[in-house]
């Protein structure tokens, strides 16, 4: 009996604790009510360039189900509030609006909305969210305008974080929010717009334990003892132009992480860094600093990340470096290192990731670089480096990258036998064995794998059993006749680079590789008609099909692809008109077509691409008037019509803000005719400032995995440069640019009928490096104005029938290492000076009134005759000998164009 009364009595306790824990795991039903209609608020978007595998939280979120079991939503366990909503990459869409109903869950502790896509100004009623102490609203770049006052009313805020928003924090709003969130422990503001707020309201009391100011425009208000702050463990200050060391001499820093990077400091490493002896990552990379690698840094007796990489660190790699027994990772790279690595380092042991890549380092690789227990990541290319590769006994290794160096001999066979291996560049070096099948079987896990420029004249076998390669690069090399049935049979694939090589693959082959994002079959032996079979690669961004023998028409369906960013189709033999066909919902980037046999017009439905930058169709037979249509084009960068039969005047522009981003202008060789077009120079913005760009700043690029992203497909393992190319004339030659410097501005108008004066707004354009308007009809004075170009290098103003004097301004050009101003009717005397002592006579012949250096003609004892015209009419329009002038400027000239663009390299 009594043991029926204890069982009854258990049940009924457990019936007890059921119904109170269950009747409180459900959440209120007005907290209930006010989720799902925030959820209805949004659509939902299956990207975010910052997610893998985005899944939107919000699904699981449905009316018949406790919303505590909701994914990302937390409750209180005995109250049922919901305290924590964590909707991270959950692909939302659309407007908060300040009276949504997200604002009543007044019991919030917690409040995660990162990496989604809401537009909105942030002026959100947080002074109901009274229990907030951790607030992410990072990555929501469309987030806008100023930080409101009310955020300050969050005064048990703990971590906020509002990094990549495009938000502006003033400077009385930020005052306020110091005072009042005295127990703030985490801060993160990278890319707030910060100009102009103070950095003095952070006192020595504050809380603060991680503060992160990344590119937030703070270098003017730093505070100079920002590193004495005395609970500080982490801080960066990255991307802020920051030109000096703030206050290093703090007896008690704290400091654990610092990250300086991207900054414009100079000089050398102060010593008092080796006061932060508590730090374990330093990072340093892309300033200016120039020393030998400072000791001050190497007694830090703790740390675990040191990243000097893309400075001008000079000397050897010092021994000493084994001192820091607790790194694991080491970067050097991108920098002047020369001299062998240390024969022996035992004090690396624990090293992940070391790179040395892209210095003047020599000698060996010493067996120690390969042998370390735990190296994942071995980055070596780029240096001077010779003999063979020892043998590897890092299993760990996952990334080997020791391509443009000089090594040579046989690979050895532990190269393939690294299972772990998913990339490996080899490329540019002199070995003697790859075509050894055998080396080819042990690494399943290869992903990527370099090649090119190694010699190959026939393509290694077994390729296509790696089930995970997506990017082989077999380009400069000797591979001739067809491409293999096997590498048609890798799924995986999705870069494939087989330029300069002897291919003679029929087009339509290549549509079989599917899956393909990029493709490059550029300088081949490729004969075949541009088969419409190509667009089978229907995903594919990248399409480089230049300096090949391709005849017939472009396909239509080619321009049409969903995702294609850039198509280079030029030095072929294509014919016909171009495609009427480009779509509203184009990518299109780069558009080149240079030197075919195009003709017709050129169809106004390129306007819909408005994301294009490059256009480059010159060299062809396109018979149009003036494209008024490409001022629509909003960063259109670089415009190409040079050497087609366009014709007419140019109208003036009737778009605001057209061609605001042009770096190249080239309309030479035309028909055009009437004056040259004063509004369009008006709004050549980007070339009136003169910038100064350093290390990979400095020439114009793509990067994929940008690309990528703006395309909403995601592009793994792609993360190098596309780099386009473009010919133009400057300095009386035609010079193809592989990789264009940002500040490699030109006009061209020149073989037209362009008439009256060159407008004097042409002095504006302070950044323009060539300016030729050669053989046209143009008359007047030459504009004073020119004068201002201090940056230019190239003058041509030849061919014309300009009047009166050079202008004495025009020696103010300290850059000038061409000119020519030959066939006009000048006269007067030669101004003296600076740049102007330099040039021959070719800069001036067919001018008779012209005297004094570098003419015989002294100027008191000539009587200056009207000079006769030069026709420009007929063959003579185009019959202009550049060979004396070429001559006449010599290798000075050419030396200037090297060492201008390694002034500019170097800035």
């Amino acid at each position: 009996m009594e043991s029926w009364v204890g069982w009854l009595l258990f049940l009924c306790c457990h019936l007890l604790l059921f119904h109170f824990s269950s009747s409180h795991s459900l959440c209120h039903l007005h907290e209930k009510t006010a989720l799902l209609q925030f959820k209805t608020s949004f659509s939902d978007n299956n990207y975010h360039f910052r997610c893998d595998n985005l899944v939107p939280k919000t699904r699981t979120w449905e009316n018949g189900t406790d919303c505590c079991s909701w994914s990302g939503v937390t409750c209180h366990p005995i109250s049922g509030h919901v305290i924590g909503l964590d909707l991270t990459c959950s692909g939302l869409l659309g407007e908060i609006i300040p009276n949504t109903s997200l604002f009543r869950l007044s019991h919030l502790q917690s409040l995660n909305l990162a990496f989604n896509y809401f537009s909105s100004q942030l002026s959100f009623p947080f002074g109901g969210f009274v229990s907030l102490t951790h607030l992410n609203l990072s990555g929501d770049f469309l987030f806008r305008g100023e930080i409101p006052s009310q955020i300050s009313q969050l005064s048990k805020l703990e971590s906020l974080d509002l990094s990549d928003t495009l938000l502006t924090w003033e400077e009385s709003n930020w005052k306020k929010f110091l005072q009042n969130t005295t127990v703030l422990r985490e801060l993160i503001l990278d890319k707030v717009n910060m100009t102009s707020s103070s950095m003095s309201q952070l006192n020595l009391s504050t809380s603060l334990v991680s503060l992160s100011l990344r590119g937030t425009g703070v270098r003017q208000n730093l505070k100079t003892d920002i590193f004495c702050l005395p609970k500080l463990k982490h801080l960066c200050l990255s991307e802020n132009s920051v030109e000096y060391f703030p206050n290093l001499s703090c007896s008690a820093a704290s400091l654990t992480m610092l990250d300086l990077s991207w900054n414009m400091l100079e000089g050398t490493i102060p010593a008092s860094f080796s006061n932060f002896t508590h730090l374990t990552s330093l990072n340093l990379s892309s300033n200016y600093l120039k020393d030998s690698i400072s000791s001050s840094i190497l007694t830090l007796p703790y740390l675990t990340v040191l990243d000097l990489r893309y400075n001008q660190f000079y000397g050897q790699i010092p021994s000493s470096l084994s001192n820091l027994q607790h790194l694991l990772h080491l970067d050097l790279s991108e920098n002047r290192l020369e001299g062998p690595l240390p024969n022996k380092i035992t004090g690396l042991s624990n090293l992940t990731f070391l790179s040395f890549n892209d210095n003047l380092l020599n000698g060996t690789i010493p067996a120690w670089c390969l042998s370390l227990p735990f190296l994942k990541e071995l980055d070596l290319s780029d240096n001077q480096f010779t003999g063979h590769i020892p043998s590897i006994s890092s299993q760990s290794l996952e990334s080997l990258y020791l391509c443009y160096n000089k090594l040579h001999g046989y690979i050895p066979q532990s190269v393939f036998t690294l299972v772990n291996l998913t990339h490996l560049c080899l490329s540019s070096n002199n070995f003697s064995n790859f075509h050894n099948s055998s080396f080819f079987t042990n690494t399943p896990r290869l992903e990527r794998l370099y090649l090119s420029s190694v010699g190959l004249t026939k393509f290694p076998k077994l390729l296509g059993k790696f089930p995970m390669l997506t990017k082989l690069d077999l380009s400069d090399n000797k591979l001739n006749g067809a491409v293999p049935e096997w590498l048609h049979k890798i799924d995986s694939l999705k870069v494939l680079n087989l330029s300069h090589n002897l291919l003679t693959t029929p087009m339509n082959q290549f549509s079989r590789n599917y899956n393909l994002r990029f493709l490059d079959i550029s300088f081949n032996l490729l004969i075949d008609d541009m088969s419409s079979s190509i667009c089978k690669i229907s995903n594919l961004i990248i399409l480089s099909l230049s300096h090949n023998k391709l005849t017939g028409v472009i396909p239509s369906c080619l321009v049409n692809l969903q995702f294609l960013f850039v198509l280079d189709l030029k030095n072929n033999t294509l014919n016909g008109t171009l495609p009427t066909t480009f779509s509203m919902n184009s990518y299109l980037t780069i558009l080149n077509l240079n030197n075919n046999q195009l003709e017709g017009l050129l169809p106004e439905s390129l306007s819909n691409c408005i994301k294009l930058k490059i256009l480059d169709v010159g060299n062809n037979q396109i018979e149009d008037k003036f494209p008024h249509w490409v001022q629509t084009l909003p960063e259109l960068t670089i415009l190409v019509l040079r050497a087609n039969k366009f014709y007419g005047p140019i109208a003036n522009l009737k778009t605001k803000y057209g061609f605001s981003s042009i770096v190249i202008f080239d309309i030479s060789s035309n028909y055009f005719n009437g004056p040259i077009p004063k509004t369009y120079i008006q709004n050549f913005k980007a070339m009136k400032n003169v910038i100064k760009y350093k290390g990979s700043e400095f020439y114009m690029n793509t990067p994929l995995t940008q690309v990528s992203a703006s395309l909403n497909v995601m592009i793994l393992y792609i993360t190098e440069y596309m780099y386009e190319s473009v010919t133009v004339t400057t300095k009386a030659i035609s010079m193809t640019l592989h990789k264009i410097p940002r500040n490699f501005f030109t006009i061209d108008l020149s073989q037209n009928k362009f008439e009256g004066q060159i407008p004097y707004v042409i002095g504006e354009l302070h950044a323009l490096r060539g300016l030729n308007f050669s053989h046209n009809r143009l008359s007047g004075l030459i504009p004073k104005s020119i004068g201002y170009l201090t940056n230019l290098e190239s003058l041509d103003l030849s061919s014309n029938m300009f009047t009166g004097r050079i202008p004495t301004e025009l020696t103010n050009m300290n850059f000038l290492a061409v000119l020519n101003l030959s066939n006009n009717q000048l006269v007067g005397e030669i101004p003296k000076g600076k740049q102007f002592a330099t040039f021959s006579n070719d800069s001036y012949l067919g001018n008779s009134g012209l005297c004094g250096f570098p003419l015989s003609m002294n100027c008191n004892n000539t009587e200056q005759n009207p000079p006769s015209s030069p026709s420009l009419l007929g063959e003579e329009r185009f019959g202009f000998g550049w060979e004396p002038v070429v001559i006449g400027y010599g290798c000075g000239m050419i030396f200037g164009i090297g060492l201008r663009l390694l002034y500019y390299r170097k800035a």
